[in-house]
């Protein structure tokens, strides 16, 4: 399970309406110690852990290559993994003066390597993209502290704590920077991290992302080369797109989704689990409005389960937005949910899954289905 990589953060108790109790599930009181509660922790993340963070989380800790099971019926799958293999081993012949910048030269040669410095890994969801850019990560010979790995949210945040400049004097001295689901949504975001990513480039970091599409295009479309390549601007060249074609691996041969458990049952076993957390899923999205994105990694800090009852639709595109991010985090850290209500396939309205945004709904369906079944190996998740 997760585990925090640099000090503590801060987590400040605040008042909750959400009923993590027997009783507000209709059940009688249970003498065990109450289960956690995500609308009780408002966290405050320090500036050096957004730093040391800087890593795949734990479910990609262990993604490799060799790990990567391509579809056999998606030839751009096996392609990837070469293509992406042979870019790692163009990383180890770089090493950092004093100043921070990179030198692609040795005392022989002075000149840097051809071809492009980064990659740019287009496909749907579930396709792997996450692992292999984790698996990029892992190859690429350098020490972890001159490598670094984030999404664009934690990227930004990162910014915003340190400062555009010390961001780019923190990161120039890294031989690659990896940044998953890059978004194209907010055009003032993909301007300052388009900058950024030109200061670095300038500084020799070698960069790879993965990205979503931009809203108004209507889902019509799988794959965003074109977009990411348009929106980072005059960074374009410095970018060669792998397409990986292919269905969602997270459900590939894998049976249906376990239906929705009774409110009690939820309960029950949020009660008898250490680490797990209680909550009614309605007054969760009303909490997840008062803590910023950036920190939804840090809200599930030590966290053995998340259990919600009463699931049902999201009202509008703010929350559902801002449910997207907790489920990707709580997939990144391998955090089971145990759930009563509705079946996360009708979280979002027809409206949502046909707009801009339909790709980030469809993959929060996909990891939240597959956390789901995670907590049937939850001891008492099956019982009576």
């Amino acid at each position: 399970m997760f585990r925090s990589l640099a000090r503590p953060l801060e987590l400040r108790a605040v008042s909750s309406s959400s009923p993590a109790s027997p009783a507000a599930a209709g059940t009688s009181p249970i003498a065990d110690p109450s289960p956690l509660s995500l609308c009780a922790r408002e966290p405050h993340v320090p500036a050096d852990r957004l730093v040391a963070e800087m890593v795949p989380p734990p479910r990609f800790q262990s993604a490799r290559f060799e790990t990567y099971v391509p579809d056999s019926g998606q030839p751009s799958q096996a392609q990837a993994v070469d293509v992406l293999s042979g870019f790692a081993a163009t990383l180890g012949g770089a090493h950092a003066t004093g100043s921070g910048r990179r030198r692609w030269f040795s005392r022989k040669a002075e000149a840097k390597p051809t071809g492009p410095r980064g990659v740019y890994l287009d496909g749907g969801y579930g396709v792997g993209k996450t692992h292999l850019l984790a698996s990029l990560w892992h190859a690429t010979p350098a020490e972890p502290a001159l490598k670094a790995f984030g999404t664009f949210v934690e990227l930004t945040n990162l910014v915003g704590a340190l400062g555009f400049q010390q961001t780019v004097r923190t990161l120039s001295g890294h031989r690659l920077l990896c940044i998953d689901e890059f978004e194209l949504d907010d055009p003032g975001d993909t301007v300052l991290v388009s900058t950024l990513l030109g200061k670095l480039v300038d500084a020799g970091v070698a960069l790879a992302a993965t990205s979503n599409t931009l809203p108004g295009k209507l889902g019509e479309g799988r794959f965003a080369a074109a977009d990411f390549l348009r929106e980072i601007q005059g960074l374009s060249a410095h970018f060669r797109a792998l397409r990986i074609d292919g269905e969602d691996y997270r459900h590939r041969g894998l049976p249906e989704a376990p239906p929705p458990y009774s409110d009690e049952r939820v309960t029950k076993v949020a009660y008898a689990t250490d680490g797990a957390s209680l909550d009614d899923f309605p007054h969760l999205l009303e909490h997840l409005a008062k803590v910023h994105p950036s920190r939804y990694g840090a809200l599930t800090d030590g966290l053995e389960a998340v259990c919600l009852t009463g699931v049902g639709p999201v009202p509008d595109q703010s929350t559902a937005l801002r449910l997207v991010v907790l489920a990707d985090r709580l997939y990144d850290r391998e955090v089971p949910v145990l759930a009563s209500g509705l079946p996360f396939d009708q979280l979002f309205s027809e409206e949502m899954l046909k707009g801009g945004y339909r790709k980030k709904y469809f993959r929060a369906i996909s990891r939240l289905t597959a956390l789901a079944r995670d907590s049937q190996r939850i001891p008492g998740a099956q019982e009576g």
